[in-house]
């Protein structure tokens, strides 16, 4: 059984303090605001920090303490401003304060590796940090949705990473998380990148933070009105995202539609080029997820697209997606018929195939949320994790069976 602190409002903590002594733990001090607990944290040594995450309860000088002391520090938000709060300061544990003992003690049970909090970065994921650009040529084919939740189920499996809205049409990377855009995150990147000044600080000034139960990320929102594309230069995008590998681990970036290359459009050579961001995040991805509609139009609009999103891409690992696959649009066996499309036409190999799962996709949108939270077991979801799982993330290495011993002594005693 644990040990606890508190820093709980009084209804709160009655409510918890019944549940934790009927399980079995043990509360060994109890304190009203975060400095108060700083202290106790010297005198005691408790497992667990529980606390109300709001401004009083909840500092970063609280998180640098349990970091130093190696305690875990669980924060229950009873408002969205207290869920920002948390998201603010990096902290991934974060729980609504209307759960249930039965959630509160999973996830203080739970031994799923957290995502390195704000500040801290490690020298391995300097060095193996991937971006990865997911685009899809014009009709709505689920770029957004796709790079969402890529990023989401990245996140979950323990990794830092960063989500960036690159789209110079139609970015709606932040009204689908439900986010605030009127500070465009991604075009203040890019400037700053351009005066030489985007720094770690920066990015954690400028960049908003999704929180919830099962993945914690960064996002660096859109522009919000299209004529702001200038903004967006071939330059200033490749500082931008020299800057992003050094800070997390994985770069998702959701990108534009339009491969055409518009030096052509313009008798000025040196301006910008609306194209330039999506042209220059799919050059300098690591690996690129081509996605396209599991329909007759989707699939057309796909193979058109698909030679010159492979002269744009020579050097980048390449996985095609096809989204809403459904026999409605395509008859019977509508992944066979996806599969020998895409292979006979464009010579197309290695398919992933996601169903239609309009209701989930849905809720998600509903809610503002990633598939992980909405509608976890949609098999939209579970196509787009196997995805992550086996294209994206390097394979785990197999684990060895323990081998337990028995000592001669406990074997005497145990027949004695």
């Amino acid at each position: 059984m644990a040990t606890f602190a508190l820093a709980l409002d009084n209804s709160l903590e009655d409510r918890i303090l019944l549940d934790l002594l009927e399980h079995g733990h043990t509360v060994i001090t109890r304190s009203s605001t975060a400095d108060e607990l700083v202290l106790a944290l010297g005198r005691e040594a408790p497992d667990v920090v529980l606390v109300l995450a709001d401004r009083l309860t909840l500092t970063s000088a609280l998180l640098a303490a349990c970091d130093e002391l190696g305690v875990r520090l669980i924060a229950l938000f009873a408002s969205d401003s207290g869920r920002r709060h948390a998201a603010t300061l990096g902290l991934y544990e974060v729980l609504d304060a209307a759960a249930g003992w039965s959630e509160i003690e999973a996830l203080i049970t739970a031994e799923v590796p957290a995502p390195v909090r704000v500040g801290e970065f490690s020298t391995a994921s300097q060095l193996a940090s991937t971006v990865i650009a997911v685009w899809g040529p014009a009709g709505a084919p689920g770029r957004t949705t796709l790079a969402i939740n890529i990023a989401a189920e990245i996140a979950s499996a323990g990794h830092t990473v960063a989500l960036v809205d690159a789209d110079t049409y139609s970015g709606s990377v932040a009204a689908t998380l439900g986010l605030l855009d009127e500070a465009p995150g991604f075009a203040a990147a890019c400037r700053l990148a351009g005066a030489d000044a985007l720094t770690q600080t920066e990015l954690e000034r400028i960049a908003q933070r999704y929180t919830s139960a099962h993945s914690a990320f960064w996002v660096l929102t859109g522009i919000g009105r299209p004529s702001r594309w200038p903004e967006l230069s071939a330059e200033r995008i490749t500082r931008t995202v020299a800057a992003l590998r050094q800070w997390v681990e994985y770069v998702v970036i959701d990108t534009g539609f339009s491969l055409e290359s518009d030096e052509e459009l313009s008798s000025d050579l040196f301006a910008p080029r609306r194209n330039a961001a999506t042209l220059t995040a799919l050059g300098a991805a690591d690996h690129v997820v081509a996605c396209g509609l599991g329909d007759p139009v989707g699939m057309a609009r796909f193979l058109r697209s698909w030679v010159e999103l492979a002269d744009v891409i020579t050097t980048s690992t390449l996985t095609v997606v096809m989204n809403r696959v459904r026999s409605s649009a395509v008859g019977l066996d509508p992944k066979g018929q996806i599969l020998h499309t895409l292979r006979r036409f464009g010579g197309i190999e290695g398919v992933v195939v996601i169903p239609d799962d309009q209701l989930a996709v849905d809720a998600a949108l509903l809610n503002g949320r990633p598939l992980q939270d909405s509608a976890p077991k949609s098999p939209v979801r579970a196509s787009i994790r196997r995805l992550v799982m086996t294209e994206i993330l390097p394979a785990a290495a197999p684990v060895r069976p323990k081998r337990w011993r028995i000592r001669p002594a406990k074997v005497q005693r145990a027949f004695s």
